[in-house]
């Protein structure tokens, strides 16, 4: 069966229709009207870091090219908009006066989404940190977090009456463990504590934010964390033991403080030989447990894991470096990742049932595959329209089985400046060709634009 051959369903009048972006990902303009540095401009430009030492200082030329990509956005159909905005772009030194260059920009695309009729979805934190802030000591220390907050309500206060739906860290998980552990992604430290403090200092200024926007009257704030189903490969006891400490470490190290207010003990007992509790003060815990006006779920695939040994160099991790993941031979995406549209009915449901009925939204769903313009300049991504169609229809049927799902952003706009992949990964429903910045609306984006009008599959 293919999905031409399901069913069609219908989603909640009002569902949010939308894609995602991040700002290094796509602005380019590095240098531009005051913008300083941020890690990941650092990172990229240390040789070895990026594939092919790609850096973002193109990208998309978005911050040039926008007005462009606000009629791609209109084509598509869409409800809202996911954006971040650039820290650095923004408030250059990480503390003090804002640069107004860089709120004007954000100032003109918030305004050229209304006058589309799109609402404008900001996200405040897309790992992009001022480096001199990371030259202070980065997230592993306090004062990181309490920048951040200032920085939130210096922004919120320029923008906030016309945006009015805020969100203030995507994936605190990867910024943490992927920067500060397995140093694959900037700042490309490789200490386990940090990362750990720096994993606690990132819910705290999440917290800390999220007060600071509500003391200015926000309408809507939330914070995106990214989920994983994670099982054993057997039923034995190790194996078990080895899902549980990946899923401690990856959900519910988040999941806890962020809607329960408390640390998971057996997670706190893992990270025991790594570092102690000392860096989590009283308070910290009421602070980040805040409540949320709703929580962004970005998914794209199932662990499987078993007990092994640990391998060569750092890992992400911290505490479970033993642990190995398994390949079950399902069909992967450019990036390797299993397709596995059931995990995201699973998370969604996981969520809602453990942590009480809060307002979800998928935040960030898509796919790369190897895409390609045909000599008549089309691209003909039937793989991504199967994915995705499969999993709007895992989210339909958590939200059929009483899940309070709000909406859903696919992942992303444009093909972009992937991270430490570089160009060499395409998500985007949108085609980049990177030299010319000529743009394609791919099948799946035309397909896309039929189910955002509709509402339906």
């Amino acid at each position: 069966m293919t999905h031409d051959d399901l069913s069609p369903v219908s989603f909640p009048e009002g569902f949010a229709w939308g894609t995602a972006t991040a700002s290094y990902q796509i602005e380019g303009a590095v240098t531009a009207d005051g913008r300083s540095p941020s890690v990941w401009d650092t990172f990229a430009h240390t040789p070895g870091k990026v594939h092919l030492d790609q850096t973002g200082d193109m990208a998309d030329d978005h911050y040039h090219r926008y007005p462009e990509d606000l009629s791609l956005l209109a084509d598509l159909g869409v409800t809202h908009y996911r954006f971040s905005l650039a820290w650095p772009r923004i408030q250059p030194e990480g503390h003090g006066p804002l640069n107004g260059a860089g709120v004007d920009f954000y100032s003109r695309l918030i305004d050229g989404l209304l006058e589309h009729g799109i609402k404008p979805w900001v996200t405040l934190y897309h790992w992009d940190l001022p480096q001199s802030l990371e030259d202070a000591g980065g997230w592993p220390v306090r004062d990181t977090a309490e920048r951040f907050a200032e920085y939130a309500a210096l922004i919120h206060q320029r923008l906030g009456d016309r945006a009015p739906d805020w969100t203030t860290l995507n994936e605190p998980w990867c910024a943490a463990f992927l920067g500060y552990a397995s140093g694959i992604h900037a700042p490309g430290r490789t200490e386990g504590a940090a990362a750990v403090r720096a994993a606690h200092h990132l819910m705290l200024g999440h917290g800390l934010a999220v007060n600071a926007l509500r003391d200015q009257g926000v309408s809507t704030a939330g914070v995106t964390v990214n989920l994983y189903p994670v099982d054993p490969v057997t039923d034995s006891d190790a194996d078990r033991d080895a899902a549980r400490r990946i899923d401690g470490l990856m959900n519910r190290f988040f999941l806890d403080p962020l809607l329960r207010g408390s640390y998971p003990a057996d997670v706190i007992e893992d990270l025991s030989d790594v570092t102690g509790t000392d860096h989590i003060l009283d308070g910290d815990l009421e602070t980040i447990s805040t409540p949320l006006d709703f929580l962004g779920i970005n998914y794209y695939s199932r662990h499987v894991v078993r007990a092994g040994t640990a391998g060569p160099g750092p890992s992400h991790w911290v505490g479970s470096e033993d642990v190995e993941f398994v390949k079950r031979g399902v069909p992967v995406t450019e990036m390797g990742w299993e397709i596995d549209p059931d995990g995201l009915y699973e998370t969604l449901k996981r969520v809602y049932t453990e942590y009480g009925p809060l307002p979800l939204y998928v935040t960030e769903n898509g796919a790369a595959f190897d895409d390609r313009v045909t000599e008549e300049g089309h691209v003909h991504d039937e793989d991504r329209r199967a994915y995705l169609d499969s999993h709007f229809r895992a989210a339909h049927r958590a939200l059929s089985e009483g899940v309070d799902l709000r909406g859903y952003f696919v992942w992303t706009l444009l093909d972009n400046f992937e991270w430490s992949h570089g160009y060499s990964k395409r998500f985007g429903l949108v085609h980049v060709d990177f030299e010319t910045q000529r743009r394609i609306v791919k099948d799946s984006g035309r397909w896309f634009s039929e189910i955002t009008r509709a509402n339906a599959l």
